[in-house]
This record gives structure tokens, sequence and C-alpha cells, in this order.
């Protein structure tokens, strides 16, 4: 699999199978979509690209608009995601910088310059309400009318559903808001899980007895915050149980930032700079400003039980760490 961070003249000039979209979390949905990309790519001997955007449209237009708040949380991380394309067997990835020029561009902008000089698309497929250009002007009929005229064929995937709902990522948004990661898992087929790589925090839990590893999460508005029972995959031949916070730290620190803090039972080996997979497991409470150390570190006491509750019931099944790096 290739990565290209826009288009740019290091493009190859195969044909290919295109499937453009915003791909957040990749669930049952998307994996349809890309598995149909692979087909086509196969059966006409064509590249299976996929366009996607960072950052999310939708964020763009809010923080232009000046409300953030109107940005969509973000159910995974862009390496979780590209993770998730090449392993639908996807050989290009173009991750699209979306901004205000990209944004402007006309439709029939759009269909010359990005899909037929830019990718060369020969076969393409979209979600039945796709659109495109600047205000969402451009439409399937539209595609497929230029399609005829410029040589590629369009297609379109009817809507995926899983136990009666529509597979979607606002219907994944909406599981992880409850902290339903069984409704999670149905909807993009595995366990719910974040993937980083180790970085170093201020290390104020070795301070009251909970050493963290720390992952950086790059957006501000993540589907999943509070504190959580999870398994951590990647340091060990199996999974190894622990309790996490996700969110900004608001009693020791007012940054801003999003942490992933992840204390792991009994357990004090270095992980600087490894890629770990945090999978989640149960929600244990929201995020909460205490009044001073003490009181955070008895709140701190009190999840870490629960959380070792969790793993001491009877018959919990772990997944080998081999089988989700």
């Amino acid at each position: 699999m290739k990565v290209f961070r826009g288009l740019s003249h290091s493009i190859p000039s195969n044909p290919c199978a295109l499937t453009i979209g915003n791909f957040d979390g990749v669930h049952l949905g998307h994996q349809a979509l890309l598995a149909q990309v692979r087909q086509a790519a196969d059966r006409l001997n064509l590249t299976a690209s996929v366009m996607t955007f960072e950052p999310h449209p939708r964020e763009f237009f809010a923080h232009r608009a000046g409300d953030p708040s109107k940005a969509p949380s973000r159910i995974a991380n862009l390496r979780d995601n590209m993770n998730a394309m090449a392993n639908a067997g996807m050989d290009n990835i173009i991750v699209e910088h979306f901004n205000a020029t990209f944004a402007s561009q006309s439709p029939q902008e759009f269909i010359e310059k990005v899909l037929v000089k830019g990718l060369h698309v020969k076969w393409l497929m979209v979600g039945e309400d796709f659109c495109f250009g600047a205000k969402r002007a451009g439409n399937i009929a539209l595609l497929k009318e230029a399609g005829q005229q410029l040589g590629f064929s369009v297609e379109t995937l009817p809507t995926v559903t899983s136990g009666g709902q529509r597979v979607s990522s606002s219907a994944v948004r909406a599981a992880l808001a409850q902290g339903d990661f069984a409704q999670t898992h149905a909807l993009i087929g595995h366990p719910y899980s974040i993937t980083g790589r180790v970085v170093h925090g201020q290390k104020l839990g070795r301070t009251i007895g909970f050493p963290t590893l720390n992952l950086r999460i790059a957006h501000q508005h993540p589907a999943v915050h509070g504190i959580f029972t999870v398994q951590v995959h990647g340091l060990a031949d199996h999974p190894l149980p622990a309790v996490a916070s996700i969110g900004v730290r608001p009693t020791v620190e007012d940054a801003g930032r999003v942490l992933l803090e992840t204390h792991i039972f009994d357990y004090d080996q270095s992980c600087y700079g490894k890629l770990v997979q945090i999978e989640f497991l149960q929600k244990i409470r929201d995020e909460k400003k205490f009044p001073d150390l003490a009181t955070m570190t008895a709140a701190i006491d009190a999840d870490a039980a629960q959380a070792r509750a969790y793993f001491s019931t009877p018959g919990l099944r772990t997944i080998s760490a081999t089988d989700r790096i």
C-alpha cells in the first residue's frame, strides 16, 4: 500500500478503481465499499484506490464558521483508518488536504482535475448520498453523465444495515458516546481500539502510584472520553489488563490537549516509542475535575478496582495481541 499526501505528480498514472469519502472509523458500510473497489480493480486490471480527507470537511467548515463545536467527533485517528483501508486491500490511499481551495472547486473542476487528470479514474463507486464540489452542488447523476463523456463508469453502493440499523459514522459515534462497545463492535466489525506510539508525559502518575503510558490524540473531539476498562495489545503475547483515561486532564492541566493515559496493572516495563493498541471494554465514568490530588487519587483507586473486577469475571475471553497489531 502506498500513501499520497494530496494530488501531486508522484501519484502513478496507472488507471484506477476509486472510492471517495471520509471513512472515519471504517465501519461495515465503508468495508463493503472498499471490498467492491478491490473486486473491480481485480476484474478490470486497475489500481485499487481510495481518496479521503484531512481535516474532515465538516471540521473545516465548522472552524471557518467560527464554531468548532459543530465539528464531528472523531472515531479513529488517521493511522487506524489507513490500517483498515490497507487491510481491505487498497493499493493507494490519497489523503487530500481539505482547505478553502479544494472546497471551492466546482463539480466540473473536481471531475476533470481530481478524478480524470489527477487520479486517472476508470471505475468509481460512491455511496448513494454522495455529493461533491462547492456547496455540494455535484451529485450522482452529474457524475454518471461526466463518466460517459470522459471514459469512467460510476456505481453506487446501497445502504448497509446491521441488526436493522443503518450503518454510518453517526451511528458509531452515538454508540461510543453511550459507552456501548458491543454496539460499536457490531457496526465496525471488530472491537473498538485506538493505536499509537507511547510518548513521554508529565509522569505525575508515578508519584501517586499509577504510572501510565501516554498516547497523544491529534484531534480535540475524540468520540470517546472518560475513564474506561481497557486491555493493551502490542507489549506481550497476550493482552494486558488496564484502566485508561482519555480527555484533557482538568485536575492537573489546563492546556486543552487530549491524551489517552493507560495504567497497566502489575506492569513496570518502559514502553516509550512502542506502538500499542488500546482496546476499550467498558466505560467506568465521565472525566471529572477534582478539588485536589488526594481526591483524584482516591477516585483513580476506585476506577482501578472496578476495572480489576471486570477482569476477574469468570469466562472473560481476551484476544491474542498477535491478532490485533
